[in-house]
């Protein structure tokens, strides 16, 4: 309500002459005067429309000021309302009292004086303004307060979302964030960065002797001189570090950190991130493992051509051209089974179909192959597709494979002192004694003996060229089953494992995992 603003102000009197004269000394305030002829005639103005201030005569007919003071003071509404009391007949303390008690604010005697009567009303009404500014005042606090409220509420939960957000960001990321006060040596952590040290915020004491004795007694020291240079001239800094967690892992990260400073320029806080790094060092390590690897099988790839070129002999420029490249190719279909398996090995069986492939007919089973799962280490695979292009080339120029009748055997079997590789040929041509070793038998006999340590024993019978290659087990051929406990050893993903049986013998097999 503003200053200026009229209030209502009612008058109440049975005679009209009394309300005329009421109305003329309250005339000057320039308030709004309301006239009621009874008490009934008052009350219907009450329940229409506000009322600052009640003037009342206390003798009317049917209900007299006293009661129709109860009456008003009994609705919730007008608990507070000024009610003023004019009487023409002398009452006592007594009748002043009751009035009082019957909710009047104040009593005025006839003969009324005008001057007393406006500044009564006046006050009442003043105050009634007064009252009424200061619960809008209050209205437009609550409302401003809840409207902060609701700001600040809101802006909390935005705030929540983006923690929330950081959080999930930083996990991702392998991250955690933490701050450091120098002088009291508190530390304050989010869960990203007790992740990453591998503890347990709710029973972990976050102290200085604490988190130095997760971090590698090597690095304790590089990180403190990497964190004093922290200062107004150098605020921040970077550090690579490692963690030992409690359960003994090793954890590779990064920290970079930033100095806040008061008005004299001294160190107040440091806060930082952590970024775990050991999946990129690892990463990292492999490279440099793998560069070393291809490097090392390059030479020995390109040492293994040159030996070819060099030795293999011809007696024309085509038959020599055909004879490095089936070798070469040899060399590089085995390359493509180790590269499959990232190097890790390559099966005998796909080896061998591999060599044979370009002899296998239509209609016509020419070439049988049989054994178990095995799997060669690179070396080995490399020597045995050697070998096994010039069994098949032999074969197909002077053997079982020069025309349709010929058939070839290949079969192997494990034992206890390593890998044996039968070859043997059928029908087809008749053999032919060699008066001298051919480059391929030369080459055959030089890998296996000299390269692998084994035996290459060759029978040329009746029916056909009977080879046997031995390869002594040590590192150059391993069972599917070997290998898969090694995986299981290096966390690789775990391949199943086929189950040979001879005579339909059957396994039970219990495993936890």
């Amino acid at each position: 309500m503003a200053s200026d603003d009229k209030v209502n102000i009612l008058l109440v009197d049975d005679q009209p002459a009394k309300l005329l004269s009421y109305e003329t000394i309250l005339a000057g305030l320039n308030e709004r005067l309301i006239k009621a002829a009874s008490a009934k005639e008052a009350l219907e103005h009450l329940l229409k429309q506000e009322i600052a201030v009640i003037l009342v005569d206390v003798c009317m007919p049917e209900l007299d000021g006293f009661q129709l003071a109860a009456m008003i003071r009994e609705h919730p509404r007008f608990q507070r309302t000024a009610i003023i009391f004019i009487s023409a007949i002398h009452l006592t303390d007594v009748d002043r009292l009751r009035a009082y008690e019957m909710g009047a604010v104040d009593y005025v005697p006839v003969p009324v004086i005008p001057e007393v009567l406006r500044a009564k009303v006046k006050v009442f009404a003043e105050l009634y303004r007064k009252t009424r500014q200061l619960e809008q005042l209050n209205q437009e606090l609550e409302r401003r307060v809840a409207e902060r409220t609701a700001e600040l509420e809101a802006s909390t939960v935005r705030l929540l979302k983006s923690e929330e957000r950081r959080s999930l960001a930083l996990a991702a990321g392998q991250m955690g964030s933490w701050e450091w006060d120098p002088v009291d040596g508190r530390f304050v952590w989010d869960d990203g960065q007790y992740r990453i040290f591998g503890v347990d915020p709710a029973s972990f004491d976050l102290t200085v002797d604490n988190v130095r004795a997760l971090i590698h007694p090597e690095d304790w020291k590089h990180l403190q001189n990497a964190i004093k240079p922290a200062a107004p001239n150098t605020p921040s800094f970077q550090s690579e570090f490692r963690v030992c967690r409690p359960n003994g892992e090793l954890r590779w990260c990064i920290g970079t950190a930033v100095a806040s400073v008061d008005g004299i320029d001294n160190v107040v806080r440091i806060s930082g991130v952590t970024v775990d790094i050991t999946d990129r060092k690892q990463a990292e390590e492999r490279q440099v493992l793998l560069a070393r690897e291809v490097d090392h099988r390059a030479r020995n790839a390109l040492a293994l051509v040159q030996s070819i070129v060099r030795l293999t002999r011809s007696e024309d420029i085509k038959s020599y051209t055909a004879a490095v490249d089936g070798r070469i190719g040899a060399l590089a279909r085995a390359h493509t089974l180790l590269a499959q398996s990232r190097w890790q090995g390559a099966d005998l069986a796909r080896l061998v179909g591999e060599e044979l492939a370009p002899f296998r007919t239509d209609g016509a089973e020419r070439i049988a192959t049989a054994g178990p799962e095995v799997s060669l280490e690179p070396r080995t695979a490399q020597t045995l597709a050697l070998a096994l292009h010039e069994l098949s080339t032999n074969a197909a120029k002077y053997g079982a494979l020069s025309d349709m009748s010929g058939r070839v055997a290949v079969s192997w079997d494990l034992q206890p002192q390593g890998l044996v590789l039968r070859w043997s040929e059928s029908g087809g041509t008749p053999p032919q004694v060699p008066v001298a070793h051919g480059f391929g038998i030369r080459l055959i006999s030089a890998s296996i003996e000299r390269q692998l340590g084994g035996e290459a024993a060759f029978d040329w019978r009746p029916e056909g060229l009977h080879c046997l290659l031995r390869v002594p087990r040590r590192d150059y051929v391993d069972t599917l089953a070997n290998r898969a406990a090694a995986q299981w050893r290096l966390g690789e993903d775990r391949p199943e494992l086929p189950l040979r049986l001879e005579g339909g013998n059957r396994v039970l097999l219990v495993e936890d995992e």
